[in-house]
């Protein structure tokens, strides 16, 4: 399923949990076991979430480590489907023979 304009993780951590909870970064930092630099660019949208913070944010937040790192990837690729021009990228062209086993 494409999504129109995803959210970035750190739109979504503070659109769902920071705010209708009014919890600070800094305590969330603190649960996360990161900095409070750390999660306030992940908040602000200035760094991802690596394989590392998507175990961190699952165990404090809740969500599978994977569904973080799908939302990462889904804002990703959704920036990149409109900022890369692939007017000049060739399809290559290869038969795959089948091989049987003896």
């Amino acid at each position: 399923m494409n999504m129109y304009n995803p959210p970035h993780p750190g739109e979504f951590i503070k659109e769902v949990y920071l705010m209708p909870f009014n919890i600070s970064s800094r305590t969330v930092a603190e649960k996360l076991n990161v900095s409070p630099s750390t999660f306030n660019r992940l908040v602000n949208e200035e760094s991802n979430v690596s394989p590392e913070m998507a175990l961190r944010l699952s165990k404090t937040l809740g969500r599978t480590p994977e569904s973080w790192l799908a939302m990462q990837d889904l804002y990703n690729l959704w920036h990149a489907k409109n900022n890369i021009d692939l007017a000049l990228v060739e399809k290559l062209n290869v038969e795959f023979q089948h091989i049987s086993a003896s």
